[in-house]
């Protein structure tokens, strides 16, 4: 069947959502910058601060691709300002756009890669569909489990995993990282084949 696979548009804009400041680096809603840090340092790009974008950018050239990634660093429900800039100023329309992003609905250990759908109460998607007008741009999200009431939610995502969940989670991360060419290259029903068998 693997002739068979629909191609997708390829990636040209990774987004890392998370929460700028030192004292947010470890917690649960970093979990996007956590992934497109690593994917980053991988292939050497360097963030640098933009103002005109609102966020920390680099630019690289993944698996033959020419790809930005951008962290926002106006606090995760302002993210989609920083998308819309740069979707905006690069002509990248939202269907080449992932957005990586912590999840509530998925336990520590899952990884799962969808295109369009609601923001299940996520601050960040919620301002990201807000500014680009479109539900429809991929996102992969990290499972970070549930406390288990709404009224913990916030407290939760602001605090950082415990350290098993935390092994949980990292080894979701580099599932993820281990099918970031297909992504990038458009080749969606591949990496979601390989990344939600585990």
């Amino acid at each position: 069947m693997a002739g068979f696979f629909i191609m997708s548009e390829p990636i040209k804009l990774i987004v890392g959502l998370g929460n700028p400041g030192r004292e947010y680096e470890a917690t649960r809603h970093n979990a996007g910058f956590w992934w497109v840090d690593e994917l980053a340092r991988q292939h050497n790009a360097n963030f640098k601060a933009d103002n005109k974008f609102h966020g920390l950018v680099a630019r690289a050239t993944l698996h033959g691709h020419e790809v930005h990634l951008i962290k926002p660093q106006t606090f995760m429900n302002v993210s989609g300002r920083a998308v819309a800039a740069l979707a905006l100023f690069y002509k990248i329309l939202p269907d080449q756009i992932l957005v990586v992003h912590d999840e509530l609905d998925l336990p520590p250990g899952s990884a799962k890669l969808k295109l369009g759908g609601g923001h299940g109460g996520h601050n960040g998607l919620k301002d990201i569909i807000a500014q680009l007008g479109t539900r429809d741009f991929w996102r992969l999200r990290v499972g970070i489990g549930h406390p288990g009431d709404r009224a913990e939610v916030v407290n939760f995502v602001l605090n950082a995993p415990r350290k098993e969940e935390q092994v949980l989670i990292d080894a979701a991360l580099q599932r993820a990282q281990d099918v970031a060419a297909s992504i990038i290259e458009g080749k969606m029903e591949a990496a979601m084949l390989k990344l939600h068998s585990n």
